[in-house]
């Protein structure tokens, strides 16, 4: 897909996320629209998949290790064609199965139940290991925010998949720079992220702008080629990139927007999209 089409479906998976995050009057909207170039370029050019078949056998597998932004997944599913986009407006409601963390049993297209920060990788690690005894060729890929990887099970992981040699892993960490509570660096600071995968063996790729595209098209295939140790790509992404009140704002780690702000947002995105289709 060309990048320009990418960048288009990278606004539509954010007005996804807002539609969802609305409708559910809940969620969190900052570190999914953060991530959104990167769940677009995962379902829409990277990844090994068919919407069609979601539990074929040699599908690449992704697990979304910060649960919490399970809107920005689902936007990404939906807009692939996994299940109607129109449902994305009822995450969170009762009966719903969209539930505010990723369930595999119920939605179509997730690999792996999350939400308690910090074991998604261990899953994702288990997966990578899983295709290597087996001899299959399938990718994995997994998604950390920088405040999960204050978690210890994550360096764990990490250190078991760089012993194990799994080059078929990919962990992506949404460096955006802010959690719950505040700035990264002020809660319990992680950094140097590069440096502490680059310890347990990874190869490291420092993304410069996780939002642009044609960064994640290069970061990503030189993951790809990379043989003999598993790849984490830093990914420096805005928070809540996309909608203007919301971008750099911790403030929107974990609300949704009232009316006044959802039309406020959808109308940025508009924009956004309006000047894509005039380049």
């Amino acid at each position: 897909m060309e990048i320009l089409e990418l960048k288009k479906r990278a606004n539509d998976v954010r007005k996804g996320i807002i539609e969802a995050v609305h409708g559910a009057k809940a969620g969190h909207p900052g570190g999914s629209l953060s991530a959104a170039d990167i769940f677009t370029y995962l379902y829409f050019e990277e990844m090994h998949i068919d919407p069609s078949h979601p539990k074929m056998e040699d599908r690449d597998r992704f697990v979304l290790s910060k649960g919490h932004t399970a809107p920005g997944l689902y936007s990404a599913l939906a807009n692939r064609g996994y299940f109607p986009v129109e449902d994305l407006p009822t995450l969170r409601h009762l009966g719903s199965y969209l539930q505010g963390h990723p369930c595999l049993q119920h939605v179509p297209g997730v690999d792996m139940s999350s939400g308690s920060l910090g074991q998604g990788i261990s899953a994702a690690v288990g997966m990578a290991l899983g295709a290597k005894l087996s001899g299959k060729d399938f990718r994995v890929y997994t998604l950390l925010g920088d405040g999960e990887i204050e978690e210890g099970q994550v360096w764990e992981a990490a250190m078991f998949a760089g012993h194990r040699k799994l080059d078929n892993l990919v962990v992506i960490v949404d460096n955006n720079g802010l959690q719950i509570d505040g700035r990264i660096d002020d809660v319990c600071s992680p950094n140097p992220i590069d440096k502490k995968f680059e310890a347990f063996n990874f190869h490291v790729i420092n993304l410069e702008d996780g939002n642009d595209m044609e960064q994640i098209q290069a970061a990503f295939a030189q993951a790809r080629s990379l043989k003999g140790k598993p790849t984490a790509i830093i990914a420096h992404t805005l928070k809540g990139k996309g909608v203007s009140f919301m971008e750099g704002s911790v403030d929107w780690h974990g609300k949704a927007p009232n009316d006044g702000e959802y039309e406020i947002a959808m109308a940025d995105l508009e924009r956004i999209g309006e000047a894509l289709c005039q380049m």
